[in-house]
């Protein structure tokens, strides 16, 4: 108890320096073998008969479920506020939460291979199956709702979210559309120096737009096939350009905890909390904060955590190194996500060689291929040639992470048999999404229902 009232006061502090403000990346280097994954998973909840989005409250609701987890499973409730409304579960290290939209996530506990992993996202589905019998629900493991407009989706009652809705119109075009109608599978990733740490998140990012492609899987909008495979990709286009993207500044070699720092400091800030209560402070950047306070309250370390939380790149850096450029996937295909990061990441000869890949990659030529992307995935063009043919260099240097890394099942397979399904699209040249249209047409009478039956997870 002392540790924990230590720690609380420790995060109450008030940052009085630069330096104070890279706590929490040094705080999380650990050794190797201490290494382990966190892998995230969204999904849309919805009637199994017209894919209507379900709603938060209600006989038949996303709260409905969550009370059924608790019941049935042994899942702890959470509520932002005492006497506040249910919105997450924790049990062993994982947790349930929800989007704005009332999308479901499952935050994996920390393990240490993708055989975990998978077995951890069978077992929240096998808990899910039953209660979503019961209702006549389904689960769509896609990028972007498939059916839903803004008008059809519920608001999750979370104080953010409300400060988001308000602020992010403000700042792009589909702020909205990726609070409630987009959907990802993420991964975290441990580091065990600053040099380390970095470099990872050069290489994740340069790479992200790649990875987006190889798992684009969201090629509908309202009802209809809108001509591109990740709509996903195009929202994150046009959100929030000062908390977005894939940060020019750490691009370049010798980048420290301080540049990232640099860039999350001039990054607005949505609120901050003090004795339990929510004040909304979204005309500030954490610099000013720093410097100046807000209405009497001075930073302090627990409001720089919060803020590093509220920042949306491509690849995130906090107490993991969290990459998060892809859309969600069916269950069949979710743990190639983190397969293909683990590959990477945690061997020293695929990052050595995922660097040397992408090390000529400039900024701007990034920036330019990610409309390309969201359109048409692997058959974009990057530098005159279709990104598929790198997508299969990067396949290959993961597979030869993971044969390397040489954690094995129960039937004595090494994790490179997570990528066998996604390596089968490669070598066609498609993404999920190519899968998922194959032989649709708007102007077929049943594509709502074929759109559910192949979305659902």
């Amino acid at each position: 108890m002392a540790d924990a009232s230590q720690a609380s006061e420790s995060r109450s502090e008030p940052l009085k320096t630069f330096d104070d403000l890279l706590f929490p990346f040094h705080d999380a280097l650990k050794p190797e073998p201490l290494h382990r994954i966190g892998a995230e998973a969204e999904k849309f909840g919805v009637d199994a008969r017209t894919g209507a989005a379900i709603p938060y409250e209600g006989e038949r609701s996303v709260l409905t479920v969550l009370q059924a987890l608790v019941e049935r499973h042994g899942w702890t409730p959470e509520h932002e506020a005492p006497g506040g409304p249910l919105i997450a579960l924790a049990r062993a290290g994982a947790s349930v939460t929800l989007e704005p939209g009332g999308q479901l996530e499952l935050s994996g506990a920390p393990l240490e291979n993708i055989h975990q992993i998978c077995m951890e996202m069978c077992g929240h589905l096998a808990e899910l199956r039953d209660i979503s019998a019961e209702l006549d629900f389904v689960w769509l493991g896609i990028g972007f709702h498939p059916f839903a407009a803004q008008a059809d989706l519920p608001w999750v009652p979370k104080a953010r979210y409300a400060i988001m809705r308000r602020y992010l119109p403000t700042r792009g075009a589909h702020g909205l559309d990726m609070m409630r109608r987009t959907a990802t599978v993420q991964a975290n990733f441990d580091y065990a120096t600053e040099e380390r740490a970095m470099r990872a998140l050069r290489v994740a990012l340069r790479l992200s737009p790649l990875v987006t492609a190889i798992f684009a899987n969201s090629p509908f909008y309202e009802g209809a096939l809108f001509g591109g495979r990740s709509y996903r990709a195009r929202v994150w286009l046009d959100v929030d350009p000062a908390r977005q993207g894939l940060l020019r500044n750490v691009l370049e070699r010798g980048r420290r905890f301080s540049d990232y720092v640099a860039w999350a400091l001039e990054a607005p800030m949505f609120l901050i909390k003090r004795d339990g209560g929510v004040i909304e402070n979204t005309g500030q950047t954490f610099r000013e904060f720093l410097e100046h306070g807000f209405q009497g309250h001075r930073a302090t370390r627990a409001d720089w955590e919060m803020h590093l939380n509220t920042l949306f790149p491509e690849v995130r850096l906090k107490r993991t190194i969290e990459v998060r450029g892809a859309d969600s996937l069916p269950a069949n295909l979710v743990c190639a996500l983190p397969a293909l990061w683990a590959g990477i990441l945690y061997d020293a000869r695929a990052l050595d060689e995922a660097d040397a890949l992408s090390e000529s990659f400039r900024f701007d030529e990034l920036e330019a291929v990610r409309p390309q992307i969201a359109e048409r995935a692997l058959r974009a063009t990057f530098r005159g040639k279709p990104l598929a043919a790198l997508a299969e260099r990067l396949l290959g240097i993961a597979s030869g992470g993971l044969a390397r890394r040489a954690r094995m099942n129960r039937n004595g397979k090494d994790e490179r048999v997570h990528l066998e399904r996604i390596g089968a699209l490669l070598a066609k040249g498609q993404s999920p999404a190519d899968a998922l249209v194959e032989g649709l047409s708007n102007d077929d009478p049943a594509l709502r229902s074929k759109i559910l039956d192949r979305a659902r997870i």
